[in-house]
């Protein structure tokens, strides 16, 4: 049957917030492709999940070149997509992807050279049967290339007509600042920054990241803002034995310490006092940073889509309660 997107998209209460000085509005909340678009994954799921999320005004899909399983597999999947239900709404979407982390043997198929970033790239939009991307990142900072040679990349691939734009992720602050400035004097401004935050790693706001962006006009967008499902009911009582802790691929047991589960424990009962599930607190709580535009969350249905878009409708914190907050993960 063919996807009709869901008319009332753009009424049913998604936010939309400027992406720094820029003509971009991102939705408060993107869906990001990380986990449950590869080849574990049916398509049918991966397919309903993207649907629904589209149907609820989230415009902006995040990828990247190494995202699946296996890698490759999640721009596969969203090729899959395109030919299937989105290309009539491709005007409408706003895709990113990234490269940077390693994505074939030998010494091109990793860090931040032009080889690799171009690459890569071609290789990207073959997979996701598109002629451009709208965004694309240097996915992480490379201590070995120049700065420079990663830098005109980015401008070249734009003035290619292969990005409309770009953004610079996990990079440290010295060096960001340093991006903008030359990505600025080559008329290719840096559009977002993208970097990890969560009510368990704040870096990128003790470190600066986060003022920074806001000060210098980019846009900043979180990942991993549950904590990779420790800011969620599912660690409460213990490990379950299908979760992915259990599993210890990118979450180990050895992270859930008893002071963690005690935080957790401790914030769940905020959240509960808010009327909220903890998972829609620490989004909400990432949503009233300044300087945020957007966070990235995955999805492994539909109905769990819906409970973490929950934290647009937020009730706004309280001081006392953002006290309280700082209290507990100090």
């Amino acid at each position: 049957m063919e996807y009709q997107a869901n008319a009332s998209r753009y009424t049913c209460g998604m936010e939309y917030r400027r992406c720094g000085k820029s003509g971009i509005l991102l939705p408060a909340v993107s869906l990001g492709f990380w986990h449950n678009f590869g080849t574990t994954t049916p398509f049918v799921t991966a397919q309903a999940i993207a649907h629904h999320a589209f149907d609820c005004g989230i415009t902006h899909f995040d990828l990247a070149n190494n995202y699946g399983p296996i890698p490759g597999a999640a721009e596969e999947t969203l090729g899959q997509l395109m030919i299937q239900s989105f290309r009539p709404y491709r005007d409408e979407l706003f895709i990113a992807t990234k490269a940077g982390y390693e994505m074939w043997p030998g010494p091109y198929g990793n860090w931040g050279s032009r080889k690799s970033l171009i690459s890569s790239l071609n290789q990207s939009l073959k997979r996701m049967k598109l002629d451009y991307v709208d965004l694309f990142y240097s996915h992480r900072y490379d201590p070995e290339t120049p700065l420079e040679e990663t830098l005109q990349a980015l401008v070249d691939i734009v003035r290619q007509g292969k990005a409309l734009y770009v953004g610079l992720s996990r990079w440290p602050l010295e060096a960001a600042e340093y991006g903008f400035h030359y990505l600025a004097e080559q008329h290719v401004p840096c559009l977002i920054y993208q970097g990890r935050i969560n009510m368990f790693d704040r870096s990128c706001l003790d470190s600066g990241i986060l003022n920074g962006c806001h000060n210098q006009g980019k846009g900043f967008i979180a990942f991993s803002p549950l904590a990779q499902g420790l800011l969620t009911d599912r660690y409460l009582n213990g490990i379950p034995a299908d979760s992915r802790m259990a599993i210890g691929h990118f979450l180990k047991s050895d992270m859930l310490t008893d002071k963690k589960r005690a935080q957790i424990i401790q914030l769940n009962q905020l959240a509960t006092e808010r009327g909220q599930k903890l998972a829609e607190m620490a989004l909400a709580w990432i949503l009233q940073l300044e300087g945020v535009t957007s966070v990235l969350i995955g999805a492994s249905s539909p109905e769990q889509l819906d409970m973490n878009l929950q934290c647009i409708n937020s009730t706004p914190f309280s001081s006392e309660e953002l006290n309280r907050i700082e209290q507990i993960i100090q």
